[in-house]
C-alpha cells in the first residue's frame, strides 16, 4: 500500500513538473517573438570652415520577447554597430551591448510593470525619450509602471537609477547614475481636448547641472472639418535646480503649435521657448530626444542639456506631403536667444522616405544651418546629410 501511494505521489509530482516544463518551453520558445533589424547609414557633416567628415555605419539589432507565463515575460535586445571609422563630429560609435533587458509583469487594473533596462518614450519625447535616430539608442535602467485601469486615464511612474546615453561604453560618458522619478498622467476623455500633467524630478549623480525639478501641463487635440484636419499642442512647464545642482534658478518652457492637414499636404506652424532666468541659467532637457527639436543639425545640444544660459526661442514651419508612395517633409527654423539679443541662426531641412517590399525603408535627409552671430560655439555654418536603409524582420 505504501509503495502504491509513494508511486502515485511521485507520478503526480513528475507529471506536474513535466506540465510546468512544457508551459515554460511554450512561453520561452514556441510562442516567443524574435525580431532582427538592420540599419545602414551614411552621414556627412560639413562645418565651415572647421571640418568636413563622413562615416558609414551598420547597426544590427536582435530582439527577443517571451510570451506570458503567470503574467510574467522577459524581453532582451542586443545591438551591434560597425563603423567605417569614428569621427568627432558624428555621434555614432562602434559597440556591442545590451540595449534592453527587463522582466515584465501584467498586473491587475490594466497595468504593466517593468524592471530592468528599457526604452522610455513620454509624450513627444521633448523631456524623456530614446534618441532613436542615432545608432546607439538612449535607454534607462530602473522600474516603470503604466496603468490604464481608470477610464480615459493613463498613469505612468518610473524610477531611474541609470541612463544609458548614446555614447559607447568605451567612451567613459555613456552611463549617468541617477535617482530620478518620472510621473506622467494623460487624460483623454475627448479627442479634441487631451490633457497631460507631468513631474520629472531628475537627480543626476554624474552631472550636477542636469539635476532639476520640472512640472508641466500639455494640452493637445485634433478635429476634422472636411476637407481639413486640424490639430494643436499647447504646453507650459516650469523648472528649478534640485539636489546636487549648485545653480539657483527658475526658468519656464512654452510651446504653441498648430497643424492643418489637407488632402494633398499638411502644414504646421509652431513657436517653442526654452526660457532663461535673466541669462543666469536656462531651462534644460537632459533626457530628451534632442535630435527631434531645434533643427536636425543638432547645433544646440550643449553637452546634452539642450539649452544654454541665455535660452532659445524657436519659430518653425513644416510642410509634408506624399508623392508616389514617398513621404516628403520640409522644415524651416528661426532661432534667437530668450535673454539678450543673440541671433542664433536659421536652419532649413528636407527629408524623403520610402517603404517597400514590406520589410524595407530607404530615406534621405539633409539640413543646412547658417546666419548665427559670430563668436559662439554654435556659430559655424553647418550642412548635414544622411542616407539610411533599414530592414526589419
Amino acid at each position: 500500500m505504501r509503495i502504491t501511494v509513494t508511486a502515485l505521489a511521485i507520478s503526480t509530482v513528475l507529471g506536474s513538473v513535466s506540465a510546468q516544463a512544457d508551459e515554460l518551453k511554450t512561453a520561452l520558445i514556441d510562442n516567443a517573438k524574435l525580431n532582427l533589424q538592420f540599419r545602414a547609414r551614411y552621414e556627412q557633416v560639413d562645418m565651415e570652415p572647421l571640418a568636413k567628415e563622413d562615416q558609414t555605419t551598420l547597426r544590427t539589432r536582435l530582439s527577443y520577447q517571451s510570451s506570458d507565463i503567470y503574467k510574467l515575460f522577459v524581453m532582451t535586445e542586443v545591438d551591434d554597430v560597425r563603423a567605417s571609422h569614428e569621427e568627432p563630429l558624428i555621434a555614432d560609435y562602434e559597440y556591442t551591448e545590451i540595449n534592453q533587458a527587463y522582466l515584465g509583469y501584467r498586473a491587475p487594473a490594466d497595468s504593466l510593470l517593468k524592471y530592468g533596462r528599457q526604452r522610455i518614450l513620454l509624450d513627444n519625447q521633448r523631456f524623456v525619450g530614446g534618441v532613436g535616430f542615432r545608432q546607439n539608442e538612449q535607454t534607462y535602467d530602473g522600474f516603470t509602471a503604466v496603468s490604464s485601469g481608470i477610464t480615459d486615464l493613463t498613469a505612468f511612474y518610473g524610477y531611474i537609477n541609470n541612463v544609458n546615453r548614446i555614447f559607447s561604453e568605451d567612451s567613459g560618458k555613456s552611463d549617468h547614475k541617477n535617482k530620478t522619478h518620472l510621473i506622467n498622467l494623460h487624460y483623454a476623455a475627448l479627442e479634441q481636448v487631451q490633457l497631460t500633467a507631468y513631474a520629472y524630478l531628475i537627480d543626476n549623480l554624474a552631472v550636477a547641472r542636469f539635476s532639476t525639478d520640472t512640472y508641466g501641463l500639455r494640452l493637445t487635440g485634433n478635429a476634422k472639418f472636411a476637407p481639413v484636419g486640424l490639430s494643436y499642442a499647447l504646453e507650459y512647464a516650469t523648472q528649478s535646480n534640485a539636489h546636487n545642482n549648485l545653480l539657483n534658478y527658475d526658468a519656464d518652457y512654452y510651446l504653441a503649435e498648430a497643424k492643418a492637414d489637407f488632402s494633398l499636404f499638411g502644414v504646421k506652424l509652431g513657436h517653442e521657448v526654452l526660457g532663461s532666468d535673466d541669462g543666469k541659467a536656462g531651462f534644460i532637457t537632459p533626457l530628451a530626444t534632442l535630435h527631434k527639436f531645434q533643427g536636425w543639425t543638432d547645433k544646440f545640444l550643449f553637452g546634452g542639456a539642450g539649452n544654454w544660459d541665455k535660452g532659445i526661442k524657436d519659430s518653425y514651419l513644416a510642410l509634408d506631403t506624399k508623392l508616389a508612395g514617398i513621404d516628403l517633409l520640409a522644415v524651416y527654423h528661426s532661432f534667437e536667444s530668450d535673454s539678450g539679443k543673440v541671433d542664433m541662426g536659421q536652419e532649413w531641412g528636407v527629408s524623403a522616405s520610402y517603404k517597400f517590399a514590406k520589410y524595407y525603408e530607404a530615406s534621405v535627409k539633409y539640413a543646412a544651418f547658417s546666419g548665427a552671430d559670430a563668436g559662439y560655439a554654435f556659430s559655424a555654418d553647418t550642412d548635414k546629410l544622411w542616407l539610411t536603409l533599414e530592414a526589419k524582420y
